[in-house]
């Protein structure tokens, strides 16, 4: 299995991940490569009904507390882990993730400690890592400017306050300065375009990315 074909995309709530996912596929695909796409909460069929339980929470039912978002989450990336992205990477293929651990540590960090938090990614884990991370990185209220204007239903996380939203930001970039190996920060404003060149740029740049590419017919 090579870690290094399993990229996660990290961000705020309406910074463009699932764009940029989008465009770095069709890069990647049309320069031979198998891609499958999958997001967080979700991935696989038990994953996805576990989202829209915790994502889509009746108003008149009482919110879920952190602990119980961390531990449906969590619940919910081992299966996907065990039943989709270890699969597909012991295939040969690269695995693209719309968010992984570092949301849960950026999202429910803010209230747990750092040892619920490790005991939580083992388990869910198993120790898989991604190869590279790309963090998309805007202020929240240009973020919420965005999601305004796009419209349509809201989770309860995008329903939060701006001190959540600006806590989560900064919980992205400490975790970007703990990683600087592994996690690349990307202006979340920029075009589509730009951002999909840059994020080719990163895996042309990285020696382990260039070997796989080559491995896989790139």
């Amino acid at each position: 299995m090579s870690r290094s074909r399993f990229i996660t995309f990290e961000g705020g709530e309406g910074a463009g991940k699932s764009t940029l996912l989008e465009n770095l596929t069709h890069k990647l695909e049309a320069n031979g490569s198998t891609v499958l796409k999958t997001r967080e909460p979700g991935g696989t069929p038990l994953a996805e009904r576990l989202r829209a339980a915790l994502f889509h929470v009746d108003p008149a039912e009482t919110s879920p507390s952190v602990y119980t978002e961390a531990l449906v989450i969590s619940a919910a990336r081992r299966d996907h882990v065990d039943n989709f992205i270890r699969p597909a990477l012991d295939s040969g293929h690269w695995v693209l993730c719309d968010r992984f651990t570092d949301s849960t540590r950026a999202y429910q960090g803010g209230a747990l400690d750092k040892d619920t938090l490790d005991a939580l990614e083992t388990l869910a884990t198993d120790g898989l890592s991604p190869g590279l991370t790309f963090l998309l990185d805007a202020d929240p209220d240009d973020l919420l400017a965005r999601r305004q204007e796009r419209g349509g239903p809201t989770d309860i996380f995008e329903q939060r306050d701006m001190s959540f939203h600006a806590q989560v930001r900064e919980s992205f970039l400490d975790l970007a300065r703990y990683y600087p190996d592994r996690i690349v920060v990307l202006d979340a404003l920029k075009s589509p375009e730009e951002l999909a060149a840059e994020a080719m740029s990163v895996l042309d740049k990285s020696n382990g990315f260039l070997q796989d590419t080559k491995n896989s017919g790139l």
